[in-house]
């Protein structure tokens, strides 16, 4: 029995914290400034070596790149932030009310607001001992997932009391996920008013180097592409986007297959981006914007781009059912 004046302590929780990427505070280019230094300081991220990389960062990057991003981010803000801080906003709260009150669910971005450190520190103060971090990337990536998972470990080192800790697998190749992809693509793809020739996927681009140095990121990428194909009816490739630096990238890259699509007899495309959880920039703006704008003027037609899962029903399904699978012997199953 407990003291009389034994301090208020709150125990006996568990926690989910998700984590995606990162965006800027805001659209402009003081935020994004802020944003991309925190990014691109990240040796998971730029593996160049520290003192070739920082006068590049802090001498020329820093001081052109945020003007531009931040235009991309402009097109693309909404009443809520950035489109992805809105949705995983929104997931985590969709996954606290599926999951119930037996678990606190947070979220977190690894760059930028919420971080990880503080959604940590938060859960813990609420009482979690058991914490599942769930990094909403379904293909493995050291400038990814590794990254996320740093920061997690960074943090519980700082801690007295340490949470007890779990963490969601890569779910590439997960049965629940490729179905959930292919309800959510087919239905769009059904609401559209042409018939697409071809459904481009579009992950993002990594250096060659990092599969030479053995980074699976690839590899999970083509197994995505390849199960969901064999899902769905119409016919789809795959591509790579978001290049950036002089440096040979993961190919074919998506701005020159969508460029050359109309010399192919393709003019009425689909585009979907299924390594990505939620929409941000590189959805909505890099595909949906300059994406249509490279495949139209090059002779194409139609073009539609396709939601990620985001909070859909489809999404969300497997959400729960990834982390209820990871929460085994910690929280009851239904």
């Amino acid at each position: 029995m407990k003291p009389a004046d034994h301090p208020p302590v709150k125990h006996g929780r568990i926690g989910v914290l998700i984590i995606n990427l990162g965006t800027p505070d805001a659209p402009a280019a003081a935020a994004v400034r802020r944003y991309l230094a925190e990014f691109l300081s990240d040796p998971r991220v730029i593996e160049i070596p520290r003192f070739a990389w920082l006068p590049i960062l802090h001498g020329v990057i820093l001081h052109t790149r945020p003007k531009k991003s931040a235009h991309a981010y402009k097109q693309v803000w909404t009443e809520e932030g950035s489109p992805l801080a809105a949705i995983t906003r929104r997931q985590s709260a969709a996954l606290q009310e599926q999951l119930g009150e037996e678990v606190v669910v947070d979220f977190a971005m690894r760059y930028g607001n919420p971080g990880i450190g503080q959604s940590i520190e938060n859960l813990a103060a609420l009482g979690c001992e058991r914490i599942l971090v769930a990094p909403l990337y379904p293909q493995y990536c050291a400038a990814t997932t590794a990254t996320a998972m740093d920061a997690v470990y960074a943090t519980l080192a700082k801690m007295r009391r340490q949470p007890a800790l779990r963490s969601l697998p890569p779910y590439f190749d997960d049965d629940l996920h490729i179905e959930a992809l292919k309800g959510s693509l087919e239905r769009q793809l059904a609401a559209l008013d042409f018939e697409p020739q071809r459904l481009l996927l579009s992950f993002h681009g990594m250096p060659q180097r990092t599969l030479e140095l053995g980074d699976p990121y690839y590899c999970h990428c083509q197994k995505t592409a390849r199960l969901l194909s064999q899902k769905l009816s119409i016919k789809t490739d795959i591509a790579f986007q978001s290049r950036f630096g002089r440096a040979k990238w993961l190919e074919p890259a998506t701005d020159q297959v969508l460029a050359a699509y109309p010399r192919e007899g393709v003019t009425r495309i689909a585009i979907a981006a299924p390594g990505f959880s939620a929409d941000c920039v590189e959805t909505a703006e890099e595909l949906g914007i300059r994406g249509r704008e490279t495949f139209l003027s090059s002779g194409g037609e139609a073009f539609a781009r396709l939601e990620c899962l985001n909070d859909s029903s489809e999404g969300m399904t497997m959400l729960e059912a990834l982390l209820r699978r990871e929460l085994a012997g910690w929280l009851p199953q239904p």
